[in-house]
């Protein structure tokens, strides 16, 4: 069976760490999951998770922060002796608070778009060669998107820091898998989802909870990263069920 490679960013917590058990469990896979503290309790943890047969786990650091941080972390992994990726979630994203468009302060909003919006873009700048060497020569470059940055469908909430950046992360999806014709670049829309964040989110806007678990989301988006190809989700915002959605 061919080896697997794949990154996810934000590796330690929530959907990320979701996705990271579940591609751990599959044999013949290296999972890198990758978080801004590989020696938070959260990161040491991952150490005791359950591996398939021949798989592995490396935890490195990485700051969406920044545009170094993407291209330390490729360092940072081509140190282990990967030489590849196949697949590669760029899921690290930020939302500190839910302001009216009135109050949203410039400093906020580019807060939010330099970790939300340009940390994965970088993160796909510095990893393209990787993906490029996939020996299934069909690799994925998958963003994490969100319903909050939906047009047409809008949710009706005060959103201007968070719902802003995903809409512009769902651009540069779109984007991406026109101009590489070898990439199969995408956009996850995970639900609303009783993460921590998701949670958070339900209390700001008086809700009890969000309607999605972690695991039915996490398991939908882990079966539309498995069973993608560029023709079927290729420069489409697709939900955790699988169904292309009109953003």
């Amino acid at each position: 069976m061919a080896h697997t490679t794949i990154l996810i960013t934000g590796g330690n917590r929530g959907l990320g760490l979701g996705l990271v058990e579940k591609f751990l469990l599959r044999p013949n896979h290296t999972v890198i999951a990758a978080n801004r503290d590989p020696t938070h309790p959260t990161s040491q943890a991952l150490a005791d998770l359950p591996k398939g047969d021949g798989s592995k786990l490396i935890v490195i650091k990485y700051d969406a922060a920044t545009e170094q941080g993407a291209i330390d972390a490729v360092n940072q992994i081509q140190d282990y002796g990967v030489e590849h990726l196949d697949i590669v979630v760029a899921n690290a994203a930020i939302v500190k608070h839910y302001p009216l468009v009135k109050d949203a302060r410039r400093d906020e909003m580019l807060e939010h778009y330099q970790v939300n919006v340009l940390g994965p873009v970088a993160l796909y700048q510095a990893t393209r060669d990787l993906l490029q060497k996939s020996p299934s020569g069909k690799p994925i470059f998958a963003f994490m998107g969100s319903g909050a940055g939906a047009l047409g469908r809008q949710p009706p909430v005060p959103n201007a820091l968070y719902g802003a950046s995903k809409s512009a992360v769902a651009w540069y999806g779109v984007r991406i898998n026109a101009e590489d014709e070898w990439l199969n670049t995408f956009v996850l829309d995970p639900g609303w989802v009783q993460t921590e964040m998701g949670k958070e989110a339900a209390r700001q806007f008086g809700v009890d909870s969000p309607p999605t678990t972690t695991e039915e989301s996490v398991s939908g988006l882990y079966n539309v990263l498995t069973t993608a190809t560029k023709e079927k989700y290729g420069g489409k915002v697709v939900l955790y069920t699988g169904e292309v959605q009109i953003f």
